[in-house]
Parts: C-alpha cells; sequence; structure tokens
C-alpha cells in the first residue's frame, strides 16, 4: 500500500517528539516486560525501567557488567545474556544469568549464574559479543547470534529451559561479515537478521546503520533484496541517521500483540541532548515481504481517512465550501458566473482567480452549537471541521514510543473525546481526562490504529471505527478489518 507510507512521510515533517524522562543508555538489550513495566539493559551493566514505555527512569543495574546485553522470557525465567572481553579483542566470552523476575522489589528477585554460551579464543575470526536471542514461533528452538567486525556473525543453538547451550561441541555456523549488534526475527515463511554495520562509540561521526537479509532457514542463507548474501557483505537498509540522531544500531523486537509491533533501537548521538547515547522505540511496518522502521505520530494538523470508506472525520456541523458558496445560473450571478455563462466575468467552471485561502475556522466556526457536538465521515473538502490537530499532552503518561494525544478542531479547543457508551462525541473544550487521551499505533501497512486511553465507566479497550461511509463509532479491534484503520494526511 504505496500510499499509506506516503501518508507517514508526510507526518515526519512535523514536530518531533522523542521518549520522556531519563533515557540515555548504550547498546540497550531488547526491550522485554515484566510485572506491567518495561525493561532494558545496556552496556556497563547500566537498566532503564518504564511503567508504560514512554516515560523511563534508571532502573536496577545488572550484577554481572559487560557489553551490549540482550535479554529474553521464557516460561518463569528471564534469561540476560552478557559479553565481556578477556583481555584484549577478539578473546570474548557471553555468559547467562537467569532471575524469575526484573522487579528487584519482588521476593523472589534473585540472579543466578548460568555460564558461558560462547566465546572466542582471540585468534578464530570471530568476537563473541553482541549477543541477540531468537525463539522461533515454529518450533520453540532457541537460538543466539552474536558477533562483531572482528570475524563472523555465528549462530549457536541454546536450550530454552535452561538458557543454557544445547550441544557445546557443535560448530557455530557463520551468518555474516562486516556487523555487530545482530538479531533475527521471523515473518510470513522468512527469517530476517538485522545487524548493525558502520563504525560506532565515536558520538555525532558514528556511521551505524541498521541492515538485513531474509532467508528461508533459521540457519542461512541470509541474503539482502538484490540477492546478495550477508556473509558476502551485503544487506538491505534498515534504519539510518536523520534528522536530529546519528548512528541507528541494536534493532530488538517488541510485539505488542493486536498487529502491532514496535522495535527498540539507540542512537549513538541525540544532538538535541548533548550528543548522548539513548533509547528510542519506533512502529515496525512490512513493506514487499521486509521490515521498515516506521516513526511515531508527530504533532501536527491533519485530516484524518478512514482506509475502509475514504471518508473523513469531521465535526457534524454544516459545512461551508472553502471560498465560499458559488452563485447558479443568470448571468453575472455572484463570483462564479462569467463568460462561460453568458456574462460579463468568470464561467463557473473557471474559478475565482488568485488563490483561495485556507478556511478561517475562527470564521465559519459563529454559526456552530456551542456545546457539545456529535462527529461524522464526509467526503473531504478541505473544509475548517475536517481539519484535526493533534498535539502530546504533557505529563499525561503514554505508551512505548509515545506519549497520549488531544485532538481538537484545527484552530479550537474543541477536543474529540469518548462518551460512555462508547460512542464519540467533540467536547466543547479540552480538559484532559483520561476519555480525551488518544493512543495513536502505527500498524504493519503503515495505517494507524486510534484508541482512547479510557472509556467512561469500561475496563474494555475500544478503537476509532468507521461505519458505512457516513458514521464514526468505537468498536473492539479487529487487525483484519479496514474500518479500524485510518490515514494521516496533511491536509
Amino acid at each position: 500500500m504505496k500510499h499509506t507510507f506516503l501518508v507517514t512521510a508526510l507526518a515526519l515533517a512535523s514536530l518531533a517528539l522523542a521518549l520522556d524522562g531519563q533515557f540515555g543508555i548504550h547498546d540497550p538489550s531488547t526491550v522485554v516486560r515484566c510485572n506491567g513495566k518495561f525493561y532494558t539493559y545496556g552496556t556497563g551493566g547500566s537498566s532503564l525501567v518504564s511503567d508504560d514505555g514512554w516515560n523511563w527512569r534508571r532502573g536496577t543495574a545488572l550484577p554481572r557488567r559487560g557489553m551490549a546485553p540482550d535479554v529474553i522470557h521464557i516460561g518463569d525465567r528471564y534469561y540476560v545474556y552478557v559479553a565481556a572481553n578477556i583481555g584484549a579483542q577478539p578473546k570474548a566470552a557471553i555468559n547467562m544469568i537467569w532471575n524469575k523476575t526484573l522487579d528487584p522489589d519482588s521476593p523472589d528477585y534473585k540472579w543466578e549464574e548460568g555460564g558461558v554460551v560462547a566465546s572466542s579464543d582471540g585468534v578464530e575470526d570471530c568476537n563473541a559479543i553482541d549477543p541477540g536471542l531468537f525463539l522461533d514461533p515454529n518450533d520453540g528452538r532457541l537460538w543466539l547470534v552474536y558477533g562483531s567486525y572482528f570475524g563472523y556473525i555465528r549462530l549457536v543453538e541454546l536450550d530454552p529451559k535452561t538458557g543454557t547451550r544445547r550441544n557445546p561441541n557443535d560448530q557455530p555456523r557463520n551468518l555474516a561479515i562486516n556487523c555487530e549488534a545482530s538479531d533475527m526475527i521471523y515473518r510470513d515463511g522468512w527469517y530476517y537478521l538485522l545487524a548493525t554495520h558502520g563504525s560506532c562509540c565515536r558520538g555525532a561521526d558514528s556511521g551505524y546503520n541498521i541492515r538485513m537479509g531474509r532467508a528461508k532457514k533459521v540457519t542461512g542463507p541470509f541474503l539482502d533484496s538484490e540477492g546478495v548474501d550477508m556473509i558476502q557483505g551485503g544487506g538491505k537498509l534498515f534504519a539510518g541517521s536523520g534528522g536530529r540522531v546519528v548512528g541507528t544500531g541494536h534493532f530488538g523486537l517488541l510485539d505488542l500483540g493486536e498487529g502491532v509491533q514496535k522495535f527498540s533501537l539507540h542512537y549513538e548521538a541525540d544532538l538535541d541532548r548533548g550528543g548522548a547515547s539513548v533509547l528510542d522505540i519506533r512502529p515496525l511496518l512490512w513493506r514487499d515481504g521486509w521490515p521498515v522502521g516506521g516513526e511515531n505520530l508527530k504533532e501536527g494538523t491533519f485530516e484524518i481517512e478512514s482506509l475502509g470508506t475514504g471518508t473523513a472525520l469531521e465535526l457534524a456541523v454544516e459545512g461551508m465550501p472553502v471560498g465560499g458558496r458559488r452563485a447558479r445560473g443568470g448571468r453575472g450571478a455572484g463570483p462564479g458566473a462569467g463568460p462561460g455563462a453568458g456574462g460579463g466575468g468568470r464561467g463557473m467552471f473557471e474559478g475565482q482567480g488568485g488563490v483561495i485561502p485556507p478556511q478561517d475556522v475562527a470564521q465559519v466556526s459563529k454559526s456552530w452549537p456551542e456545546g457539545n457536538v456529535d462527529v461524522r465521515m464526509a467526503n473531504y473538502l478541505c473544509q475548517a471541521q475536517q481539519k484535526w490537530t493533534v498535539a502530546a499532552v504533557p505529563n499525561a503518561g503514554g505508551y512505548p514510543g509515545s506519549p497520549y494525544f488531544k485532538i481538537t478542531i484545527a484552530g479550537t479547543d474543541r477536543a474529540l473525546a469518548a462518551t460512555g457508551d462508547a460512542e464519540l462525541v467533540v467536547l466543547a473544550a479540552f480538559t484532559g481526562g483520561p476519555e480525551q487521551l488518544w493512543r495513536m499505533d502505527q500498524l504493519a501497512d503503515g495505517t494507524w490504529r486510534i484508541m482512547p486511553k479510557q472509556v467512561p465507566n469500561s475496563k474494555e479497550a475500544f478503537v476509532l471505527s468507521a461505519t458505512g461511509s457516513s458514521f464514526a463509532t468505537l468498536a473492539k479491534f479487529d487487525p483484519k478489518s479496514e474500518r479500524h484503520r485510518w490515514l494521516i494526511k496533511t491536509p
């Protein structure tokens, strides 16, 4: 769906948002959930924790310090794999530690040593650092990818019941070269190897970028979109530097269910934060059989259009054509009359001449009701009641990678809200209640799922839904329904 990716690009022109709180970290692990909280671990034993995936704070350090750890939750255990060089690179070892919980306040919080799962002797063509864990959804087998620029990216099998090496005497398989910080995911019959290329640890001069290949088997070969094997130096670009951030690396999958996938990563330098290395969480999209690094929604003014109906969400008021109504029939009858109509002015199909400015909401809204107003769907005509400003709400919390937003008619304080009977209304003013806070998740095809933080008197989750071509409501999310998917367009 090429149009949905165009919409994403348009949205990026608006004000950028980053995570909130303390999110400085280097080489973050995959973000994992434990008892409703989000955790990630970084080089040096550093740790971050978040209650909602948006506002982060410093967490409890790992007992084993090292480089670029990774974490995975299997059964009742959390396995953390930490690499450390033994003397000079590339002599290194990856150790595993495990815990029943990541919450240091839990009585079950106790780290246990699991031993070495992979190593390099300093002579072989591998540096056993940067572990990445992958649990195959097809057969439940657990795999570890690891390695750096000192040689190959390698693959070994682990025991999912213990987290230890399954067959220590088996030779690791070589998968790629000229990269590090690798990880693996699976979708629709394909295994994808994502690995970080370029230079690291040089601040704003770091060339880190994430590249990928895919294979029909977990053991490879992993080819890029041009058919070049990653072991021959191939790799299709997944995500690189852009805007005010430099050096993109360390992919980690965060699957939130219902078709919503995101990924964690870090930037070697965030120029808005003094060039610090920071965590980010972004949507994971899919196009033509390849993962694509999406972007979280940015503040701005948009048309909100249903993918299923092609009509736009609007305030249910009488609209005024942009530029005013044209007179019909009769010679010289208003700005639309002219030579084509037999008079001395312009024909009704020749326009008014010059540029028609955007509609002034302050003028047209004089005829709108003063209180709460319903919403509906209609053909988009560039009118004021069809333009919505989406703005982050400070100190209102958020969800992985994004804050909650308020959605108001552009140029006004009239705010979209959920009602107690799971319907929609536009309030006369935004007051900050949870029914007026909106979560915006980008789905795999680039469209958006829009859902209120809370429907009054209900614990169920609902999303914005188009019914027919003229009615909008709230409904339980169906990942297959186009009526629950929205295009966010720059008007």
